[in-house]
């Protein structure tokens, strides 16, 4: 437990994700101070951050920066190396998701974050999206009654392969890892573990050489949940269909936060994420259909109980052990897929 209340973190790597999924919170006067920075765009760095110090290795900033978390937004293939090194030199982690590429890799931080007594968690901000956050409140407050089938998609239209990592990584590469661990995380804190898996994992698109489509039929004791990802979807997107016994809900599109942290929107009002209401979900019940307002998210959250975690001891915004149970289904998912059978888990 750490008694400064002002954090100082190092982040490795500055591309889209760190540009747009942390950067906003970790200046947003919240706590933390990114002193250090490793990257390759060492003058794009010092115009957004003049007083941080730069590093031209991730490795180096680690084992020279004097910083007190190490937030990790490098290409997936070296979470596991770069989480450890932290970890060794006794620092504070947060992983981009996915935590790791291997559930042996996520066994082994998990351990020596213990070992050393440091906070180890993995960004699955979208536990903070509205839309999720209007499912689990319907869910657990059984507004649908019992619930027997979920769909949950993140679908786009992407059908060129792009010459960039996530789309070209041998190691993490493509959607399942990409996509997959949002749906899964998400999937697993509204349900529980499933018993079985059923997956169809598919190289789709000319030239690619990841998966780039994915569907896994989560069975549980009373009820399926179908989660997929394809990037051949040009239509409305459909987010969420709930099935229960009472009533359905329904939502299309995404949260808006990513969009208006792309657009520059700085989240620094107590409405930034909030969503128009013509995005509104529905709720129908056998004689009614009617808006369901979606309920405010907001990824801030996850960076204050971040911050208290660190300086209060407090529960992990998201435990590591919770993502690695996503990579243990990604990679059951695969086996599945190559197998051509459902899987008991």
């Amino acid at each position: 437990m750490q008694t400064n209340d002002i954090i100082r973190v190092g982040l490795i790597g500055f591309g889209f994700s760190a540009q747009t999924f942390h950067l906003p919170f970790l200046t947003a006067e919240n706590g933390f101070n990114i002193t250090a920075v490793s990257s390759s765009q060492a003058e794009h760095v010092q115009n957004t951050l003049p007083n941080a110090q730069i590093y031209s290795q991730a490795q180096a900033l680690i084992a020279q920066a004097n910083v007190d978390l190490v937030v990790i937004t490098a290409p997936n293939d070296v979470h596991y190396s770069l989480a450890e090194l932290a970890l060794q030199h006794n620092k504070h982690v947060l992983v981009e998701k996915p935590f790791v590429t291997t559930s042996a890799q996520g066994e082994a931080l998990i351990a020596l974050a213990k070992q050393q007594q440091r906070v180890l968690s993995v960004y699955q901000n979208r536990r903070w999206d509205g839309d999720f956050l209007t499912v689990k409140h319907l869910v657990d407050n059984q507004t649908l009654g019992n619930i027997k089938y979920f769909e949950s998609h993140f679908d786009r239209f992407r059908p060129q392969v792009r010459q960039r990592w996530r789309e070209q990584a041998s190691e993490g590469g493509g959607i399942l890892y990409d996509l997959g661990p949002h749906l899964i995380d998400q999937c697993l804190q509204l349900f529980g573990m499933p018993e079985k898996i059923t997956a169809i994992c598919e190289i789709t698109r000319p030239g690619s050489n990841n998966i780039d489509f994915f569907n896994m039929m989560l069975h549980y004791p009373s009820m399926l949940a179908s989660l997929q990802a394809s990037l051949h979807c040009a239509g409305p997107n459909v987010r969420y269909k709930v099935q229960g016994d009472i009533g359905n809900y329904e939502k299309f599109g995404l949260d808006p936060q990513e969009d208006r942290l792309k657009a520059g929107v700085k989240p620094n009002t107590l409405d930034w994420a909030a969503e128009n209401s013509d995005h509104y979900g529905k709720l129908y019940s056998a004689d009614n259909v009617e808006n369901i307002a979606t309920i405010t998210g907001g990824y801030q959250t996850f960076f204050k109980e971040l911050h208290s975690a660190i300086c209060q001891g407090t529960a992990a915004p998201v435990s590591a052990q919770d993502a690695l149970l996503t990579i243990k289904l990604i990679e059951l998912a695969m086996q599945s897929s190559q197998q051509q059978k459902t899987l008991k888990i």
